[in-house]
Parts: structure tokens; C-alpha cells; sequence
């Protein structure tokens, strides 16, 4: 959980609290005056079985005592070796092995037969998709890039198989979870490869789709980097944008704070892999973090300040596997809040 509350496809996407196995959780938020929380996850967080639960575990420490909703990139590395399906002379026989990786990585979650079960049909399911559309691209580079509707097609897969995954792990460790594709409230324009959201439609569909589940004690597990267009076709956000869908997302439900869950501690005044000077920036406006992301600096989406700016959501830059650090926090002029505890 941030240090400001510290105390020291759509049947299947849509799976709701009456499904057995989400009828029991350990965690399950119940009142109405709790803070709402979006946890966006990198694909390096989210590397295989044993990184999605360490960070399942953060999401059910912050469910105690907050609404919680996920936002979660594709594993590292599955985006580009789907895009590479798009010319690839053996589409198929790649297509199934990314498919194959996403099984190995449910079996290694150890769960119970009825949940493997369900979740393996789920996978194959959406793997038979990959595979249908691998079977029909072009083989050259050249007539891909002729079709970036299909790119964007191929590209989704890796959020869509990412959520069913981590939305399992929460499942695992006792947190009622549900995977929610983003297409189904991120309407977009048909710029295939680099679509821009319209935030007014966003926003409708989206609190009808997400503040139910909230309200249920349901942790929604959203997609990532996709969207779609008003007549239904899939689109993207542009490369890394999965940091803008988080944002997005938070601002769609008015949650009081974005973390954004990477593996660096923070955001930097340098590139502390190049410069023996760069410092940890521990606080910085909304105005001194655009500037660096603006800049070149990678950590995050320049779009994700402005639209956090409109509401004065906090937004924090954390690392994974580095919980007990603090981090970056980004708000307004940074001051303690007497409506909020923490060990700032």
C-alpha cells in the first residue's frame, strides 16, 4: 500500500462474485468511506508465477483497508515477440509457444484443480484466438506494417492473458479478483498503433463497468495499453502506454492515489546507470515530473501527469520488489494532508 494510507473476453472478463471460487476471499472490502487505490503493474513485475504473487501479495495488503483496482502490462517481453508474429515465417508455431509460456506459467501457480481447471479453458480459449490470427498474417514486414489493425489485434493478447494470470494469483491468496478488459470502457478514435482516448466516454462506461465490482470488495484486474473503438475494434495506446492506462483508469473512478509498481525505487534527477551524481527525488509537482518525463525520462508516460493534475490524484512511482522503500511522490505542493495518515 502507498505510504499516505500506511499505518507506520467480456464472459470470461466479467466473472462476478457468485463464481464459487470467489465466494470466500480473505480480503473482501465492505464499507463505503474506504480510499480507492489503482495499482498499476510493469511487465517486469509480473514476470512468471512467482513475481505475480509477490505482487498479488501488495494488492491484498492494500485491500485490507482500500478499494483496489489493477492495471497490468503484458509480461515482459511477450508485446515485441507478438508484433514479431506479424511477419514471421512460422506465425503459428510462435503463437502457440507464447500461448505454451502462459501455461507454464498458471501451472507453476500450484492452484486448486477446480481453479486450474477453469483458468486453463480460459487460456485456451484465448490462445485459440492468438493462434486464428497468427495463421492469417502476412509474412513479410512490409505488408504488416500495412495493416496496424491487425497489429494492434496481436499486440492485446499479452494484457489480455496477463490479467487472467494475475487476477488467478489474487484468487490464489484469497483476494476476489476478476480480469476486465480494458476495450470494454476505453473508447477510442481509429488511429490503429497510437489511438487517443475519449476521456468523456471513458469515463461513463467506465465507472459502469468498474464502480460495481469495486463496491462488491472486487478487485477488477484491468488490461492494460488496449482500447477500442465506438463499433467495437481494437486498438492501442501508442508502445509503454500501459503507465496512461493506469491513469485513465484512476481518474475513472476518482481513486485518491495512482501507484505505479516498476523495478527502479523511484524517479531519478539522472539516469543512475550513467551518472554517479543522480539523486533520488523523494517529492515532486505535477509540474517537476512532467518536465523530466517530458524530457526523455522514462519512467513515466508524460500523459499520466496532466490527466492526475485534473484531479489532484497522487501519484507515486514504487518498485516491486523493493516494497519497504518510499519511493516517489508526485502531487500538488507536497504537504502532509490531516485527512490522510502515512509516514511521510
Amino acid at each position: 500500500m502507498s505510504p499516505e494510507f500506511l499505518q507506520q473476453e467480456p464472459a470470461v472478463e466479467q466473472r462476478t462474485a457468485q463464481d464459487p471460487a470467489l465466494s470466500d476471499p480473505l480480503v473482501h472490502a465492505q464499507t463505503n468511506d474506504m480510499p480507492t487505490l489503482a495499482f498499476k503493474f510493469g511487465g517486469t513485475s509480473l514476470l512468471g508465477a512467482d513475481r505475480m504473487l509477490k505482487a498479488a501479495a501488495l494488492v491484498r495488503d492494500a485491500a485490507k483497508t482500500a478499494r483496489v483496482i489493477v492495471v497490468v502490462s503484458a509480461m515482459k517481453g511477450i508485446t515485441d515477440r507478438l508484433l514479431e508474429i506479424a511477419h514471421s515465417a512460422s506465425a503459428r508455431t510462435e503463437a502457440e509457444s507464447i500461448v505454451g509460456l502462459h501455461h507454464k506459467v498458471l501451472k507453476a501457480l500450484s492452484l486448486p484443480a477446480e481453479i486450474h481447471s477453469r483458468v486453463n479453458t480460459e487460456l485456451s480459449f484465448l490462445g485459440r484466438d492468438l493462434i486464428h490470427e497468427a495463421v492469417k498474417t502476412p509474412d513479410t514486414a512490409t505488408a504488416a506494417a500495412a495493416n496496424p489493425e491487425l497489429l494492434d489485434r496481436l499486440a492485446s493478447f499479452g494484457e489480455r492473458f496477463s490479467a487472467r494470470l494475475f487476477a488467478t494469483s489474487l484468487e490464489k491468496i484469497g483476494v476476489a479478483a476478476v480480469p476486465v478488459s480494458s476495450s470494454d470502457f476505453i473508447v477510442t478514435c481509429g488511429t490503429f498503433r497510437d489511438a487517443q482516448p475519449h476521456l468523456a466516454q471513458c469515463q461513463q462506461k467506465g465507472r459502469e463497468v468498474l464502480l460495481p465490482l469495486l463496491h462488491a470488495g472486487i478487485v477488477p484486474v484491468v488490461t492494460g495499453f488496449i482500447g477500442a473503438t465506438p463499433d467495437g475494434r481494437i486498438t492501442t495506446l501508442g508502445r509503454n502506454s500501459s503507465d496512461f492506462s493506469g491513469a485513465i483508469t484512476a481518474h475513472i473512478i476518482d481513486a485518491q492515489e495512482l501507484i505505479i509498481w516498476t523495478d527502479v525505487d523511484g524517479i531519478y534527477s539522472d539516469n543512475p546507470n550513467e551518472s554517479d551524481e543522480a539523486k533520488m527525488l523523494h517529492n515532486l509537482s505535477y509540474d517537476e515530473a512532467h518536465a523530466l518525463a517530458a524530457g526523455g525520462a522514462k519512467v513515466l508516460h508524460p500523459r499520466v501527469l496532466p490527466l492526475a493534475a485534473e484531479t489532484e490524484m497522487t501519484v507515486w512511482v514504487r518498485n516491486t520488489f523493493k516494497p519497504h522503500l518510499r519511493g516517489t511522490r508526485i502531487g500538488a505542493a507536497f504537504k502532509k494532508s490531516s485527512s490522510l495518515r502515512g509516514s511521510l
